[in-house]
């Protein structure tokens, strides 16, 4: 395929600015990311006296030695809910793709060590996010619990949808996807049920408690006076109940025991062949990524200067690259692996809506995977615009976007505003996998443009009343909401919302497309074992 020839400067003035700033950005979520995991090792000692493990303990010794992990969602409910300084970033739960015994899995991991593991709405939202991921990517789950649940502050706001965790443990049990779960401390009331919704349950002994009501209100409602052992021990559950299957001895021998569960389990023997893929590097350093985005997003650029050190030597071939030069189609390859690219020079145009829409529908054709690369202002407005139909074909794209069947993996790489979020496969468009950069944006409108749109409206209203507009209040209006939208367009923002599953270091791009789109094909050439109902203990 033709290379692409880059054109950009790294030693220039512009490339500097740009790329200080993306450091700037890139460290700011970082320091939040070290900020959640120094709150959870201050619990260190205290979990070590009672002979527990940390979180993130259980984890890398649940996970093969040297492997990747993807952790998704690090900085859900960042500065949310109780989350008053950043440090509890996260919603009590730590998630990811990674690899156990040879297989890869998403691996769930309360986070105990920060308030109990307690679940915001953040944390549900995050839950119910990692479990559509496991579904529609065929994936083993592996749960380390400990938590007290719902947190009580917001337990009006997670009750009702907490239900569809339990439905879509139901529906993956019977779907075929194996579920493992290794209780390290409580589950208590709804927490009791997602070990019991598993298809595998491995207890601790002295340490595991479940129980729909643990004794004091198991007092309060029946008066009932029970020792936590008698209650919902792990040597009652494993000998008494039936609850669990596995009894351990402590926090490393129950995560010894799932990973002997999964050996047992044939999944990578149930996997369809795949040809050993060979690729070369992209021509380009990928240092280069923090300095081609604009810091002004006013400044335009190419983003085949992107693609160029993302792709698989830097191999580009480009669709129609004559008509509409605004928004970019073409395929690649990323590790041998076969990939669409739609990408943004500019607003969305009616002719390159139209263009994405076809290139979209060829893809289709032939089972290649999507990517999108988000840096536009939206759709083109305009009278021009409007009367060549960017309505019509922006609904065209829209709906290709909606009903593509094949993979579709979204990297917020600058601007993503108004329905060109939409058209460009945002999260409300159900991408298998979406990231953002730091640097990036996302909202209705630019907060400027706002600004001067409620200015506009709020003066015209005024003078059909009669009155006669005030200047100083109009230009308070017009700032507040330029900063309002401005406050709620960032990428920090976003994330904690859980608009993305995740900021990456742009470095970063590739090696996590080239992650998430093994993971993507894989899901395409398994086939599961369905049954009627999930797996359920007598």
């Amino acid at each position: 395929m033709p290379v692409i020839e880059s054109l950009i400067n790294p030693n220039s003035e512009e490339f500097a600015k740009n790329r200080e700033s993306m450091e700037v950005a890139l460290a700011e979520f970082r320091t939040i990311e070290e900020k959640v995991l120094h709150k959870a090792r201050e619990a260190k000692e205290k979990f070590h006296k009672k002979g527990k493990l940390l979180p993130r303990e259980r984890l890398n010794l649940l996970l093969d030695r040297g492997t990747p992990f993807l952790e998704l969602c690090s900085l859900a409910g960042f500065k949310m809910h109780d989350d008053k300084d950043g440090s509890m970033a996260g919603g009590g739960v730590i998630a990811g793709i990674g690899y156990v015994q040879g297989v890869r899995c998403l691996v769930v991991a309360s986070n105990s060590a920060i308030k109990g593991g307690t679940i915001s709405p953040a944390g549900l939202d995050k839950t119910l996010r990692i479990q559509q991921i496991a579904m529609e990517n065929k994936l083993p789950v592996v749960t380390l619990a400990e938590s007290g649940g719902a947190n009580l502050n917001y337990a009006t706001d997670i009750f009702v949808l907490g239900a569809r965790g339990f439905a879509n443990q139901a529906r993956m049990s019977a779907a075929g996807i194996p579920q493992i779960t290794v209780v390290h401390g409580n589950a208590t009331a709804g927490g009791a049920y997602q070990p019991g919704l598993s298809d595998y349950c491995v207890v601790v002994k002295n340490k595991s408690k479940l129980f729909l009501a643990g004794p004091p209100l198991l007092k309060a409602a029946t008066g009932e006076v029970a020792t936590d052992e008698d209650l919902g021990g792990a040597e009652m559950h494993a000998s008494v109940a039936g609850t669990a299957e596995f009894l351990a001895e402590d926090d490393a021998d129950g995560i010894r025991i799932a990973r002997e569960i999964l050996h047992q389990i044939p999944w990578n023997e149930s996997r369809q062949n795949n040809a050993t893929l060979q690729w070369n590097e992209p021509l380009y350093p990928v240092s280069d990524l923090l300095g081609i985005v604009p810091n002004d997003p006013k400044r335009p650029y190419d983003v085949r200067e992107i693609i160029a050190r993302i792709a698989d030597g830097s191999e580009y071939l480009d669709f129609k690259p004559l008509f509409d030069q605004q928004t970019v189609c073409g395929f690649i390859k990323i590790h041998g692996m076969s990939c669409g690219i739609i990408g943004n020079n500019g607003p969305i145009t009616p002719n390159g809506a139209a263009k994405a829409s076809q290139f979209i529908q060829l893809c289709e054709q032939s089972n290649t995977a999507i990517l999108f690369f988000h840096n536009t202002t939206g759709f083109m407005v305009g009278t021009d615009s409007e009367q060549n139909g960017v309505i019509k074909h922006g609904s065209k794209m829209i709906q290709a976007v909606a009903n593509a069947k094949v993979p579709r993996i979204t990297m917020v790489v600058g601007g993503s505003y108004g329905a060109g979020n939409y058209a460009m496969c945002g999260r409300g468009l159900d991408p298998r996998f979406i990231f953002a950069w730091p640097n990036s944006r996302t909202a209705v409108m630019g907060g400027v443009q706002a600004g001067k749109v409620l200015r506009i409206v709020t003066e015209e209203k005024q003078a059909k009343m009669g009155m006669t507009p005030d200047p100083k209040m109009l230009d308070a209006i017009e700032q507040a909401t330029a900063e309002k939208l401005d406050k709620g367009s960032t990428a920090l923002y976003g994330t904690a919302r859980l608009w993305d599953d995740g900021l990456i270091d742009p470095r970063d791009t590739r090696q996590v497309l080239a992650f998430v789109l093994d993971v993507c094909y894989e899901a395409e050439r398994r086939s599961l074992r369905e049954i009627t109902f999930g797996v359920a203990r007598f």
